[in-house]
């Protein structure tokens, strides 16, 4: 390792972005710029790039030029939101670093050094040497640039950690600001803004990333959308309580992230360690490229997942507590039948939960309702060919339990008497070690009598007040993160063919800390297509679609109580990893060989739909959502075209399809695998549509659906789908036309 006082400038760049980071003459480094690619630089060049960078003194300001950082801190004249907040006790609480050793790579640099996708290492250690920090940074292969810190207390006196956040810069033009509301039953709602001077802070306190969390935090040129606008955004890999922030103070902006600690939670004595989660930041022109980069990232993990993902069924919505053996059986018969490759027993199945009120963490198969336990239901699931799996909440407990009753010290508690209920839960504290392995040892003990190649785990209520009780009250959600991780990790350890769903609440837990050990995320308890549309379009923000569960319900929606055609149900759900939550006993023939149809045209297609690159496209009329995924290769891709709310505009406005090869031609053509949407009026280039080879005057299509209508479409040049576009059809709301475009020269 390098010990030169003059520290490094670095260039890193792959997948169009560059990233030039200046940690000279010992100072933190400090990212110089970041977004689009730069041609490569000499070491004159970035030198002289750094100077140029360097802003003039301003009117009654300090001397120097403030110089925000990675970590940015008070020692280098910043005033806005420091990057480390802490002290011993009120002591050294304005800590300044000397980065001692720079690393590219692994390898020791001074001066000037370039490279691809690589990372950075800076090795510091504050002026009165008690504490030391090391600094990564990383550039991905898919252009993702990620950061994090490690602190460590070299002294005998406790140091304690209130925050630290890492910060990027982002440039002036970067004046709209776009992050995520939402509740449960509705997550992952849009909001738009204005990055003013101040901070915009996005806090989340709810012990997991919540329903309601800032997801990602973007900001980009005034008007940017999915396919135009520079934008640049970040992202905390954290399950816990965590934040975001946007930042404008005098001539610089900042978008940063990082655990948000409570009072007292992270005290460090002599050696100890606090190393922060990874903030990830992307940076594209418009939405999709940003979103593209993310998918990269998780599609490269070590294990990723396969697109030919097994369609699943999840009893839920079919049976909810009322578990009966002889019924979960035939509806097991029945989902094989229509080609379900995965089968999902959820709530109910163990100790006293015959309800919501008593049972939760007693993980033991209960006798009243499964007399010879799961064994009858698990074979007969695995003799019709499918997968087993099993619901868990193992960070919950009933208070009405016996775990509860064994070990009322295990609760999260700040004091004496418990938290308010949730769902009549309580939060089991998996960082007393006693409590760990009691939950460790059940669900091994499961997986190990029973044949279970799938687990959805949930975690059903916020942490409130969330203390260990055997340390006076202590806050405990980081070690609660940490221990939640480590049990994950622990069973895949032990089972690495088992997969595991990531569900709180419906999509209460999506972040990327928490893909780092799971394989699925369920998207919302909402599975009303209306509302998934919203839900689908902006998870994909972060998440490519093979991640998200998306279900096809049952006709009436049992959170909204609307009403849909089967053909939007699954035109919506097979934009994800498809499923059905849907008593099939109650489904007509006609409509289990409709199902039988779309699950059919899925697994032929999902290679594309779990593989391809996302498209999102903007419209004039919010009512109107285009989506689709594009072949690696541009060769193929399918497209929906939904219509939400309202007949206005009528007629819609002209389908434009972004992506393709602009000097490709396509053939489109429209694709129904079961009737024809509601209302359907046809635009002429669709062509003369037939039915089982027998001709179908278009006007009829209006008044009555119809099965097994083909159309045989028109073909195009790519840059003319991109640029004019084609006159959309007329349907009823609530309806959707897929398109197949398939490369005709």
């Amino acid at each position: 390792m390098s010990t030169d006082s003059q520290g490094a400038i670095l260039q890193l760049t792959a997948a169009g972005v560059s990233v030039l980071v200046d940690a000279t003459d010992g100072r933190l480094p400090a990212v110089v710029h970041w977004g689009a690619e730069l041609p490569s630089l000499s070491a004159e060049q970035a030198g002289a790039l750094v100077g140029a960078s360097v802003p003039v003194t301003g009117s009654s300001t300090i001397d120097l030029p403030p110089r925000p950082g990675l970590l940015p801190g008070q020692e280098s004249g910043w005033m806005g939101r420091p990057g480390l907040r802490g002290s011993f006790d009120g002591i050294g609480w304005s800590p300044k670093f000397h980065v001692h050793t720079v690393a590219l790579n692994g390898a020791p640099v001074t001066g000037f050094a370039s490279s691809g996708a690589g990372h950075v290492q800076f090795g510091a250690v504050d002026d009165t040497e008690r504490l030391r920090l090391d600094l990564t940074l990383e550039l991905l292969p898919g252009g993702l640039l990620r950061s994090r810190a490690e602190l460590t207390n070299l002294s005998d006196k406790t140091y304690a950690v209130e925050d630290i956040s890492l910060a990027f810069p982002i440039p002036v033009e970067a004046t709209e600001l776009l992050d995520f509301a939402g509740s449960h039953n509705y997550e992952r709602v849009p909001q738009r803004g204005s990055l003013r001077t101040g901070t915009h802070l996005r806090e989340n306190r709810k012990g997991r990333t919540g329903s309601d969390s800032a997801y990602i935090l973007h900001a980009g040129t005034p008007g940017f959308g999915f396919g135009q606008g520079e934008v640049w955004a970040v992202h905390t890999a954290w399950s816990g309580n965590h934040h975001h922030y946007a930042e404008r103070f005098f001539g610089d902006q900042l978008l940063g992230g990082g655990e948000l600690l409570l009072p007292g939670e992270v005290r460090l004595g002599l050696s100890d360690t606090y190393q922060s989660p990874w903030v990830y930041a992307s940076y594209g022109t418009g939405l999709d490229a940003v979103a593209r980069r993310f998918h990269a990232h998780v599609r490269s993990r070590t294990a990723p997942v396969s697109a030919d993902r097994p369609v699943t069924l999840n009893v839920w919505e079919a049976v909810y507590f009322d578990q009966e053996e002889e019924e979960l059986i035939d509806l097991a018969e029945r989902a094989a039948a229509a080609g379900v490759e995965r089968y999902v027993l959820d709530d109910g199945w163990f100790g006293s939960r015959r309800d919501d009120t008593s049972g939760l963490g007693d993980w033991v198969v209960s006798p009243d309702v499964w007399p010879t336990g799961l064994h009858p239901l698990v074979d007969r699931v695995h003799e019709l060919g499918m997968q087993f799996g099993l619901w868990f909440e193992p960070e919950m407990v009933n208070p009405d339990s016996d775990v509860a009753r064994a070990h009322p010290e295990w609760i999260m508690a700040a004091r004496t008497d418990w938290p308010v209920e949730s769902r009549h839960q309580q939060v089991l504290n998996l960082g007393i070690p006693e409590a760990y392995e009691h939950v460790k040892k059940q669900i091994l003990a499961l997986l190990a009598e029973y044949r279970i190649d799938y687990i959805k785990w949930d975690h059903n209520r916020d942490l409130i007040e969330a203390g260990n009780q055997l340390d006076g009250g202590r806050p405990g959600v980081h070690q609660q993160t940490l221990a939640f991780y480590a049990l994950l990790q622990e069973i895949r350890a032990l089972h690495p063919d088992l997969e595991i769903e990531s569900c709180s609440s419906g999509g209460a837990r999506v972040d990327l800390g928490v893909l780092e050990h799971t394989d699925r995320v369920w998207v919302s308890d909402n599975i009303d297509p209306h509302d998934r549309q919203t839900m689908l379009r902006w998870t994909t923000q972060l998440l490519p679609p093979e991640y998200m569960g998306s279900h096809i319900a049952s006709g009436r929606s049992h959170t909204t109580g609307r009403q849909h055609d089967l053909a939007f149900r699954a035109g919506t759900a097979i934009f994800g990893h498809l499923g059905i939550e849907w008593d099939l006993a109650h489904a007509s023939n006609e409509e289990l060989d409709s199902l039988r149809r779309w699950i059919t045209f899925y697994k032929q297609e999902r290679q594309l739909l779990l593989s391809g690159d996302l498209v999102r496209m903007d419209s004039p009329d919010s009512n109107v959502m285009v989506h689709g995924v594009l072949s690696k290769d541009r060769s193929n891709a399918i497209f929906a075209a939904a219509a939400l709310d309202s007949l206005y505009p009528d007629p819609a406005a002209r389908l434009k399809l972004r992506g393709l090869d602009p000097d490709a031609t396509y053939r489109v053509e429209p694709v129904f695998t079961g009737p024809t949407p509601s209302g359907l009026l046809p635009p002429q280039w669709w062509g003369q549509p037939t039915a089982d080879g027998v001709v179908v005057e278009p006007s009829t299509l209006r008044a009555t659906s119809r099965h097994g209508v083909v159309f045989p479409g028109a073909v195009f040049p790519g840059d003319v789908l991109a640029k004019v576009g084609v006159a959309s059809p007329r349907i009823h709301p609530d309806q959707v036309v897929l398109y197949r475009i398939t490369m005709a020269s």
